[in-house]
């Protein structure tokens, strides 16, 4: 049924949204915070921008992730991709918590310098989803969860620290609790411009934070990431509702680059990397459980 309102509904905009324009209207809140009330903007004669949309399995072994992960770059380029979209963890995903710091580089360290080359090398701007980032102070035994926006010369354009921290029991599933090997971090960043429209910046358990959402859309977001390696059980359950409420309240597209299967003898993650419209709708998703790359028209 989902589906099927989703196209009947996708036939209906088609027929209007030549004629669509809508700008932003001023608003101010309760506490006198001010913004700006989002509402879809389309230009349908523009040239439509595509973005590639990765989908993996990071394991312990960094150099494999790697490999893995430029396969799917060179893939989304040659397809047409301007800025390719990579999960949550695209450096590594540990086998136990001791693991995590040890494995860990500081932002210019080699996972880093080999993205950078990456993006670079196939003239593409990559969201790097997030590495675990060694502190170049303080908690050694802690990493921040960090992610990148590199342009197209491998320069990085944008650095944000995952604010919100996922502790949880899940029933039937395992028990993470990232605030024991994670430092939060602690700011918002402003949206990063790229080919495909100003990128807000947010990773995995975010997406639960509509204000965070919306904060984004206030500062000009066109785009609001969502890089995920959701568990298989909070997948299941929430994943698409959570994406498609984010895109529906800020009018602005979301994309969800996203690991999938096993990691570990004790990790798996959901998969189903998508993007979803302003309308809500998803306009791209990956079904199948393996690592590959989805490739989008978008605005």
């Amino acid at each position: 049924m989902r589906l099927l309102s989703c196209l009947k509904t996708r036939c209906h905009l088609q027929q209007f949204r030549k004629s669509l324009h809508l700008t932003n209207s001023n608003y101010s809140d309760k506490k006198g915070l001010t913004g700006k009330t989002p509402k879809v903007t389309m230009d349908l004669a523009a040239v439509k921008p595509t973005v590639g949309v990765v989908q993996m399995t990071s394991t312990p072994d960094k150099q494999a992730t790697v490999a893995q992960l430029t396969a799917l770059v060179e893939r989304a380029k040659k397809r047409g991709a301007t800025v390719v979209f990579v999960p949550e963890s695209a450096d590594y995903i540990a086998e136990n918590r001791a693991q995590v710091p040890e494995l860990a580089e500081p932002i210019d360290g080699w996972i880093v310098q080999q993205y950078r080359q990456l993006a670079k090398r196939f003239d593409v701007w990559l969201s790097l989803g997030s590495f675990h980032e060694k502190p170049r102070s303080g908690d050694v035994s802690k990493v921040h969860n960090t992610q990148l926006l590199i342009d197209s010369s491998g320069d990085i354009k944008g650095v944000y620290r995952k604010v919100h921290l996922f502790d949880v029991d899940v029933p039937g599933g395992p028990v993470i609790h990232e605030s024991d090997f994670v430092i939060p971090g602690t700011r918002i960043e402003a949206p990063v411009p790229t080919p495909v429209g100003n990128v807000g910046m947010a990773i995995c358990y975010d997406m639960r934070f509509p204000e965070m959402a919306i904060a984004l859309r206030n500062q000009g977001a066109d785009i609001i990431i969502y890089p995920s390696a959701f568990t298989v059980p909070t997948g299941m359950a929430h994943w698409e509702t959570l994406l498609r409420c984010r895109a529906i309240e800020t009018q602005c597209y979301v994309i969800a680059a996203a690991q999938v299967g096993k990691h570990t003898v004790k990790r798996s993650s959901y998969g189903h990397a998508m993007v979803v419209d302003p309308w809500g709708c998803i306009i791209a998703e990956c079904h199948i459980k393996d690592s590959t790359c989805i490739l989008r028209s978008i605005h």
